[in-house]
């Protein structure tokens, strides 16, 4: 009876069951892990946020300051016969005022635009997040592909081994081989089921990296290669395509920001009046009374004050704009490394296909026929095969680090067809 239950409730289950075995079972492609890694990143939430709040201060910094209220009480008689009284000496009156700062339209308009520069500088920084992201996922991914890749190489010539071994074994046995040629397939077979167990390791600790992008898709299977025959940084123009390099645009906006506060700077040197209305009440048997105030500051030392800061913001400006140069300088240079060391490595790859690939794989048939023949030993055979297995791995290692080279070449800055719908801009949804 409780065998009968326990089939009810697996059959019950089984189509719940079902469709995340199925989705489990669907490909990761490059494409969407980095579309969820943007997604899910808070980086890019903390980001908006940024900006949010920046915008915010931009509104409110171009607005003048509130209004000051005053009240109180003046000539307060506190000795003799009128002591405390608000209304028996003519001196004595409430007040009730209102001040307010007559802040030049020039300052409220460059201090709402450090803001707006604020807000432009936090987008810079969400585009080199989501270009980072994109980068790193790639990366996560790229490592996990290849760690896979070598693997079954390693796995394939594993069973390859386990063969040679029963053919040794079987000659040995029938008196036409040697026990030599036994011992040295039991040792090749024990090398690639270490290096099998390495490469396990790497996939595993590959996947591991994937998921802090991905989430629980990272153990899905891998779909496609990435398409390392081109990038979208190309070394002839550089300078012009880092305009749009995010990091620089970060330190452009420090300089506009750091330019911006020089000219409110200058600004200061022109004080801000303020003016007050106030109403005085005074006892029954006198005449109330208003006022009408103006406040000035006074730069009684503006040399060794005002001065020297707008000397000190022009000096920041200064500093922000040659830090944007030489960041622009070093960007450069390293990009067209890196672009020299993909075309290189794409032309290695290339050899490796034409040349070495098939010479390694020809050297191992030939070596089996002669093995087949009678005319050489198992142990020429396993050292062509560990040739070529070498040959293959190589080949895998170079195409990796090609791999790698070409994301953090393409993704210097943040490739707007990967991104999430909520992230999409305008214009790109218009590209699509």
């Amino acid at each position: 009876m409780k065998h009968l239950f326990a089939a009810a409730l697996i059959a019950a289950f089984a189509p719940l069951a079902a469709p995340n075995a199925s989705a489990a079972d669907v490909p990761l492609t490059l494409a969407e892990a980095q579309r969820r890694a943007v997604d899910r990143s808070a980086q890019v939430t903390a980001q908006e946020a940024a900006i949010a709040a920046a915008r915010h201060m931009a509104v409110a910094a171009g607005e003048r300051p509130d209004p000051i209220l005053k009240g109180g009480v003046n000539n307060l008689p506190v000795t003799g016969s009128e002591r405390l009284s608000l209304g028996a000496d003519f001196m004595t009156m409430r007040y009730v005022g209102l001040a307010q700062e007559l802040t030049r339209g020039e300052k409220l308009e460059l201090r709402a635009r450090r803001y707006e520069l604020e807000a432009e500088k936090s987008t810079a920084g969400k585009d080199a997040a989501i270009a980072a992201i994109q980068r790193d996922t790639a990366l996560a991914w790229i490592d996990r592909y290849y760690a896979e890749a070598m693997s079954r190489v390693i796995d394939e010539q594993a069973a390859q081994a386990r063969l040679e071994i029963e053919a040794a074994e079987s000659a040995y046995g029938e008196g036409h081989g040697s026990q030599a040629d036994v011992f040295a397939a039991h040792a090749s077979l024990s090398l690639l089921d270490d290096r099998a167990e390495e490469y396990h390791r790497r996939a595993a600790t590959a996947r591991v990296a994937l998921a802090r992008w991905v989430g629980e898709r990272a153990g899905a299977p891998l779909n496609g290669k990435p398409p390392l025959e081109s990038i979208r940084f190309h070394h002839h123009d550089v300078d012009a395509q880092l305009a749009s390099h995010p990091m620089i645009a970060m330190l452009a906006r420090e300089e506009d920001i750091a330019a911006t506060e020089a000219k409110l700077a200058r600004a200061e040197l022109k004080p801000d009046w303020s003016v007050e209305l106030m109403y005085s009440n005074r006892g029954p048997a006198f005449s109330d009374m208003v006022s009408i105030g103006i406040s000035v500051p006074l730069q009684w030392d503006r040399p060794r004050r005002q001065d020297q800061a707008v000397a000190a913001k022009l000096a920041m400006a200064d500093e922000a704009r040659a830090l944007r140069e030489d960041a622009l300088r070093a960007h450069a240079a390293e990009i067209q490394a890196m672009t020299l060391e993909w075309e290189s490595d794409r032309d290695r790859m290339a050899r490796y296909d034409r040349e070495l690939l098939p010479l390694a794989r020809e050297r191992s048939a030939a070596a089996l026929a002669t093995y087949r023949g009678g005319k050489s030993s198992l142990m020429d055979v396993l050292s062509a095969r560990r040739g070529e297995i070498e040959v293959r791995m190589q080949a895998l290692q170079l195409e990796m680090e090609t791999a790698r080279m070409w994301a953090q070449l393409n993704y210097v800055v943040p490739d707007e067809t990967l991104l999430p719908p909520r992230l999409v801009p305008d214009h790109a949804e218009e590209h699509r």
